[in-house]
């Protein structure tokens, strides 16, 4: 044992902490899985379904926005807890977006990203021996540092049988009366589902008998399709007693790389979260939060490009898989299709996902995600390299003949 070894703390684990087999984050896994069939097969493109991220830069006047604003001497500062003119912009969205009408900046705290608040939330609540309920498959973040203080994390599987929503009702009660927080995210990904005013108002309900607090992920929240309406649990009567939510840029607004969120919530829950923030980071640079306030005064002009783009290529890759034999239907909202994998290809049995997204990678050099925690599924993205419409159609063609040429069971 060499003194790092030593010095590691107890909350990360033994010395396991450094077997990279074990610990690698599954999308570094899985990146590097593509990137060795790569290697393996030079002379054929690599398709990537498997992008968690916008295929298109952030819209030109987004970024005129930073650039401008860059340029200017007062915002060379540290911006601590956000700039005022974001909050504004932020409390204007919720109400033009989710018809939340009743909100203050008092109620808006922004992020580096909703990554960096899912981090710091857990602080502010759990005590060694708590619990945080994690809806899998999913964002591991927001209980992976539950367990970095000492709480424990009790997963809750995400089964088409239950339409994609967590059983609740089946939680030990041991596990509910540690249970502090709760973790949801609709438009979930990986697997689409959207949720109702009825879904919100039972969780609501079951949150505050069992004193549960909810933290909503809605970085998928206005990606809508299907006359689909985005909802906010925010909007429900009584949420914002046990509940607060997280809204991303990165998705919606093609501005990833920018690391900009916020987070919605009672005075007194971003009072708390604020404690933290301020003793965890100096705020993002301003002229990013003003660009991000241009984007969300703006986002029916560059929210509905991407909604068009995405919602013709869910049309497309619908078609593709569904002549291949795949069980598939177009979700209303996000950019994945999570769909049940083969039986097999061949005399080869797939056992679960992850030996079907490795077989139809490695004999098709197409890319997915898998995902096994509630049955094996494949999740496809529509944020797929392709300029025009026409590279598109011609894409699609070519996954179709690729994954003809499987002779794929179902």
């Amino acid at each position: 044992m060499d003194f790092i070894d030593s010095m590691i703390s107890e909350r990360l684990g033994d010395l396991s902490f450094f077997n990279t087999t074990t610990r690698l984050y599954k999308f570094e896994k899985l990146k590097k899985i593509t990137k060795d069939a790569q290697l393996k097969n030079p002379g054929i493109k690599l398709i990537n379904l498997g992008v968690g991220e916008p295929d298109r830069i952030a819209n030109d006047k987004v970024i005129d926005v930073l650039c401008k604003e860059s340029y200017k001497n007062e915002n060379r500062f540290y911006a601590d807890n956000g700039i005022l003119e974001f909050q504004e912009a932020a409390c204007r969205f919720m109400k033009n977006v989710y018809d939340i009408d009743n909100l203050t900046c008092d109620n808006i705290m922004h992020g580096i990203g909703s990554k960096s608040i899912l981090a710091m939330i857990p602080i502010g609540f759990i005590n060694p021996g708590d619990v945080c309920l994690m809806t899998v498959p999913g964002y591991p973040i927001m209980g992976t540092y539950s367990k970095f203080l000492g709480g424990e994390v009790y997963n809750l599987p995400l089964c088409e049988k239950n339409n994609f929503f967590p059983d609740l009702e089946s939680i030990p009660q041991d596990i509910l009366t540690r249970a502090k927080l709760l973790y949801i995210n609709y438009p979930n990904n990986p697997t689409g589902q959207t949720a109702t005013k009825e879904y919100y108002e039972y969780l609501i309900s079951f949150c505050k008998k069992n004193k549960i607090f909810i933290i909503s992920d809605m970085a998928y929240g206005t990606l809508t399709y299907n006359n689909y309406k985005p909802l906010s649990i925010l909007s429900i009567p009584g949420a914002m007693d046990v509940a607060m939510e997280i809204h991303s840029l990165s998705k919606s607004f093609n501005m990833t790389g920018f690391r900009m969120a916020f987070v919605v919530g009672s005075t007194k829950s971003i009072k708390l979260y604020s404690t933290i923030k301020g003793h965890t980071d100096s705020g993002q640079f301003i002229p990013i939060q003003k660009a991000a306030a241009f984007a969300l005064d703006n986002y029916k002009e560059l929210i509905e490009e991407n909604i068009k783009r995405y919602s013709r290529r869910f049309n497309l890759l619908v078609d593709v898989l569904k002549n291949i034999g795949f069980k598939v239907n177009k979700p209303d909202a996000g950019f994945y299709l999570y769909v049940p994998i083969p039986k097999g290809a061949g005399d080869i049995i797939f056992h679960n996902s992850e030996e079907a997204f490795a077989y139809i990678l490695e004999h098709a050099m197409i890319s997915t995600v898998p995902w096994d925690d509630c049955g094996s599924y494949l999740r496809f993205s529509v944020t797929y390299e392709a300029l025009t419409q026409q590279d598109e159609i011609e894409l699609m063609d070519e996954i179709s003949n690729r994954l003809n040429s499987l002779n794929l069971i179902f």
